[in-house]
């Protein structure tokens, strides 16, 4: 079979993790971390400005449901257990959300160096996603 050709997608425009709890949920990205909130749908989402980008915070029973409009037809979706999200910090503002992060008594998962020198930084949030802060050279030298 032969495909007709098509561009390459070339960004990201929105990702999602996954997290029963939007209250802490919102906590998290929206008071700790200072995200921009674009939205909050009751129990069911939260959503976070991030540039270009948006960051999709879905409690994993309600994203299951069929949608309730039918002039958006989202089809059902979602995952369960953590996932993984990374955001882009310059070195410095990685130590300074370290310090942030151990003061409101965040545990530190790990921290280091990648072999191109961008530095890493994990925790979890309260629903156990995997949050990580890297310098944007993080993937320049694949």
């Amino acid at each position: 079979m032969t495909l007709p050709d098509a561009p390459a997608p070339d960004a990201i425009l929105e990702a999602a993790i996954y997290a029963a709890d939007l209250d802490a949920a919102e906590t998290f990205y929206g008071d700790l971390l200072g995200l921009e909130k674009l939205i909050r749908i009751g129990d069911r989402h939260v959503f976070y400005r991030l540039g270009a980008a948006v960051l999709l915070v879905f409690n994993p029973d309600r994203t299951e449901d069929p949608p309730g409009n039918s002039d958006l037809p989202v089809p059902p979706h979602g995952a369960r257990g953590p996932g993984h999200v990374c955001f882009t910090l310059d070195r410095a503002s990685i130590a300074a959300m370290r310090a942030r992060l151990e003061a409101a008594q965040v545990p530190i998962d790990t921290e280091f160096d990648w072999p191109n020198g961008a530095r890493s930084l994990y925790v979890r949030d309260p629903a156990g996603n995997s949050v990580e802060f890297a310098e944007a050279r993080l993937w320049s030298d694949m």
